[in-house]
C-alpha cells in the first residue's frame, strides 16, 4: 500500500521544516503545497528537505490548497499535516494498521500542545463583582517564565480572558479552585505569578483526542487543554476528523468528494467528514499515535475580523448541508440573533443557495440519513451507529467500492 503526506503552507515560519521533517520519512510521497507564499518561501524550505513541491500563485485557502495537493499524491493512504504540526514516529503506520476496516475513512491521532505547562491551582474565596456573572479568585496582572511576559498565553479552566484598559493596563482574574496552565520551556523553568515564585507539576497537555458534534449543532475538540493523564489513551470512534492531523483512504476522499472549496477555510475538515458519515463511513480515534501541534502559529487568529466574519458563516453553511432538515433552522436563527460586527450575516446569506442546491446533489450519495447520524453523534464524545445501521453502511460502501473497481478494469487498455 503506497503512502503519501499533504502539507499545506501559506505563512511559512521555522514550524514548516520541523513538519518535513517529522513526516518525510514514514511516506512514500510527501507533498507540501505552496499556497501562494510570499516570494514562495515554502517552495524555498520544501525542496531541499526531500517533498515534492506544488506551488500555486495564490491563496486558493485550506479546502482548495489540499485539493491542489490531493491531485497530485500518488498513495493508496494520504495524510494531511499541518505544517505546524510535528507527528510523532509511527504516525502513518498506526494509521494505515487502523484503516484495514474496509468501512473507516480516517484516522485521527491524539495530539498534544507543544512544549510542557506547569499546572497551578489558587484556592481563594469566591468574589463577586456587580454586572459579572463569573466567580472571581485573584486578580493577576503578570505572569513570568525565565522573566518572560507569559500572561497572555495561560490556560485552562483557572483564568479567564485578558482584559486591558485603554491605557494599557491588563489582567487576567482566575476561577477559584480550578487549575490553569502556565507555559515553559522545560519541566524545572521557575514560574512567578505577581512576582511571587509558585509550584505545581509539570505536565503536557491535550489539544484534541478526536473532535465531536455538540448537541446545540456546534462542533468542538475533545478535551481540549486538558493534562494528559491517560484518559483518552483508548481507542474509538469519533464524529468528525480535524484536518490537523488526519490519515484518509484515497477511496474514500473519492467517493465523498474533495473539500467543499467555497468554505475556503474553516469547517471545511468538518463538513468532509459529516458527509462521509452520511455516505456510511466511520472516522477513527488511534491515541496510540501522536502529534504535536503549536495551534494556530498560521492563522490569523481569532481576533481577525475575516476570521470572525468566515468561521461562525462556515459553521452555518455545514449545518444547512448535513443537518437534519428539523434543527436547522433553530441553530441558524440562533446564530444570526448574535451580535455581527464583521458582516458574517450578509456573507451567510449569499451562500445559503450554494449550500442548500449542493445538499441536494450530496444527498444522492447518503446511506444514512441525517437524522440517523444526528441521533447517534449529537451530544456523543463517541457513540458509534448502531449494529443495524453499520451493517447497511458497511454493505452499501462495499457495493459502491466493489462498483468503482468493476469500472475501472473495464476502463484499463488491455
Amino acid at each position: 500500500m503506497r503512502t503519501s503526506a499533504i502539507i499545506l503552507s501559506y505563512r511559512p515560519g521555522d514550524w514548516l521544516a520541523s513538519a518535513i521533517d517529522s513526516v518525510v520519512d514514514q511516506v512514500d510521497d510527501l507533498v507540501v503545497v505552496d499556497n501562494g507564499s510570499e516570494d514562495a518561501t515554502a517552495s524555498g524550505v520544501a525542496g531541499p528537505l526531500g517533498a515534492r513541491v506544488v506551488r500555486s500563485a495564490r491563496n486558493l485557502g485550506f479546502a482548495g490548497g489540499v485539493n491542489l495537493g490531493w491531485r497530485h499524491a500518488q498513495g493508496d493512504v494520504v495524510a494531511l499535516l499541518n505544517d505546524d504540526a510535528v507527528a510523532s514516529p509511527g504516525w502513518m503506520a498506526g494509521a494505515v494498521a487502523s484503516l484495514a476496516a474496509s468501512d473507516v475513512a480516517a484516522v485521527v491521532p491524539k495530539v498534544l500542545l507543544t512544549g510542557w505547562y506547569k499546572e497551578v491551582r489558587f484556592d481563594d474565596p469566591v468574589q463577586l463583582a456587580a454586572g459579572d456573572p463569573r466567580p472571581l479568585g485573584r486578580r493577576l496582572s503578570s505572569a513570568t517564565v525565565d522573566g518572560r511576559d507569559v500572561l497572555a498565553r495561560l490556560r485552562g479552566p483557572g483564568v479567564y480572558r485578558l482584559e486591558q484598559q485603554p491605557h494599557g493596563d491588563r489582567w487576567r482574574w482566575t476561577c477559584p479552585g480550578r487549575p490553569l496552565y502556565v507555559p515553559v520551556p522545560d519541566p524545572d523553568a521557575p514560574v512567578r505569578i505577581d512576582g511571587e515564585p509558585v509550584g505545581g507539576r509539570a505536565c503536557r497537555l491535550l489539544n484534541k483526542a478526536g473532535s465531536m458534534l455538540h448537541e446545540d449543532g456546534t462542533f468542538g475538540d475533545i478535551a481540549d487543554g486538558e493534562p494528559d493523564d491517560g484518559q483518552w489513551d483508548r481507542p474509538g470512534e469519533r464524529f468528525f476528523a480535524s484536518g490537523t492531523a488526519v490519515v484518509l483512504r484515497a477511496d474514500a476522499f473519492a467517493q465523498v468528494g474533495t473539500l467543499a472549496e467555497p468554505l475556503f477555510a474553516y469547517y471545511e475538515d468538518v463538513d468532509w467528514s459529516w458527509r462521509a458519515r452520511l455516505a456510511g463511513w466511520r472516522v477513527r480515534y488511534d491515541p496510540a499515535t501522536v502529534v504535536e501541534h503549536r495551534h494556530g502559529a498560521t492563522s490569523g487568529g481569532a481576533a481577525s475580523r475575516w476570521v470572525q466574519r468566515v468561521s461562525p458563516r462556515n459553521h452555518l453553511l455545514c449545518v444547512v448541508r448535513n443537518a437534519p432538515a428539523a434543527v436547522i433552522p433553530a441553530i441558524v436563527a440562533r446564530h444570526l440573533a448574535e451580535p455581527d460586527p464583521a458582516g458574517m450575516r450578509r456573507s451567510f446569506a449569499c451562500m445559503v443557495p450554494w449550500a442548500v442546491a449542493s445538499r441536494r446533489r450530496l444527498a444522492r450519495r447518503w446511506v444514512l440519513s441525517p437524522g440517523e447520524i444526528w441521533a447517534a453523534w449529537a451530544g456523543a464524545v463517541e457513540h458509534p451507529v448502531d449494529a443495524a445501521h453499520r451493517r447497511r453502511a458497511a454493505t452499501t460502501t462495499t457495493c459502491i467500492l466493489a462498483g468503482r473497481a468493476l469500472l475501472d478494469r473495464q476502463r484499463s487498455p488491455g
